[in-house]
């Protein structure tokens, strides 16, 4: 955990932020009541203290031709070598894999995956990832709806 001390001035700069990480140095000083040199210090730091990762936009994946996501849960055949290293490798190279966690309980990871369509995701599933020779089973789930969606971290007054 970071032991960075914030401010009132800090928190409003990372909840603006949050809002809309296009908005240009003085837009972003009007708006936390702060010059725009001031600005730029405390963004700096922030960004040194790594309390702001990335800036980056948010596509809408439906709209680009991604009509289907699903969960994937991995079990890794534990009975060969490396088997988390090689697979943590053989997924970075996977667009479609969006995001991948490793968990605890019954499956080793969880993947969320964006595919065109169904024959495409069982495709996907059974070529690019079942053929992977460290996955023993592998499960998915198709997301129907997405119900919530939060890209913010909840953030004190």
């Amino acid at each position: 955990m970071n032991h960075l001390e914030l401010d009132s001035y800090d928190w409003r700069l990372l909840r603006a932020l949050q809002a809309n990480a296009r908005l240009t140095n003085v837009a972003l000083s009007e708006q936390v009541n702060l010059s725009p040199s001031q600005c730029s210090r405390r963004l700096q730091r922030l960004e040194q203290n790594n309390l702001i990762e990335a800036y980056f936009t948010q596509l809408n994946a439906s709209e680009l031709g991604y009509q289907v996501t699903a969960f994937v849960n991995i079990t890794l055949d534990k009975s060969i070598k490396n088997s988390d290293q090689e697979f943590q490798k053989a997924i970075e190279a996977i667009p479609q894999i969006l995001e991948c966690y490793s968990v605890s309980g019954e499956a080793d990871y969880w993947l969320r995956v964006i595919s065109e369509n169904l024959p495409t995701l069982s495709t996907f599933l059974s070529e690019s990832l079942a053929s992977q020779p460290c996955i023993r089973d592998l499960t998915s789930t198709v997301v129907l709806n997405r119900v919530k969606h939060a890209p913010s971290i909840p953030l004190p007054n």
